[in-house]
């Protein structure tokens, strides 16, 4: 009786010790993979909302392009409505009621039919007419254009005597945590339609906004 009570004594303690090791075990092994669990964490909030905010650089484009396309002639004023709606698409992360926010980058061109089409069969080239540029946060690609500019299309987009508008868009976005995405990313797009009332838009009215 004796050795089995001593028997017992020994198995307890043994079971004792060992659930006290595995105890330490598990907590050794959870702060080793604490610092891998929060970087994914961030890396996957991070980038979703990369990804929404470069959805929303591809709708402002489209919708920049669709609203100055719809027009027979423009005016300032028209193109300043035109900037304030796409920045509407590009909430939270520009909001023009903040102080500070920061602006995306926005060009509005008409590319012109360049008179090329004997020589250029595939229509692929055109010359700018007008060009409005609402300065922003974004670097575009050529960083300026200007009247006369020489445009080359990768598609026979232009037609004799007709035109394209070209709808240019960047954003400089920065993430909110900064945690996995340390710097900016120039997000940009580019949308290419034509006018729908008349061949050729005329130069806004009043200059560029």
């Amino acid at each position: 009786m004796m050795r089995r009570s001593h028997d017992r004594t020994g198995l307890w303690r043994w079971a004792r010790i060992r659930a006290s090791n595995q105890d330490g075990i598990a907590a050794v092994e959870f702060a080793l993979l604490l610092p891998i669990m929060i970087t994914l964490f961030f890396g996957v909030v991070e980038t979703s909302l990369a990804l929404l905010c470069r959805a929303d650089v591809s709708k402002m484009a489209s919708t920049a392009a669709d609203l100055i396309s719809q027009a027979n002639t423009l005016s300032s004023a028209d193109l300043d409505n035109a900037y304030a709606a796409t920045g509407i698409l590009l909430y939270p992360y520009y909001d023009s009621s903040v102080s500070g926010s920061v602006k995306p980058t926005v060009r509005l061109t008409s590319v012109v039919d360049d008179g090329s089409g004997a020589a250029n069969k595939d229509h692929m080239t055109g010359k700018v007419a007008w060009t409005c540029t609402q300065t922003g946060s974004g670097t575009l690609t050529p960083a300026t254009r200007a009247v006369g500019d020489t445009v080359t299309f990768t598609q026979p987009l232009m037609t004799d005597g007709g035109s394209v508008i070209v709808a240019e868009i960047a954003y400089n976005y920065a993430s909110p945590t900064t945690k996995v995405i340390a710097g900016p990313i120039n997000f940009t797009n580019n949308f290419y339609t034509k006018p729908r009332r008349v061949a050729q838009i005329p130069s806004p009215s009043g200059g560029c906004p």
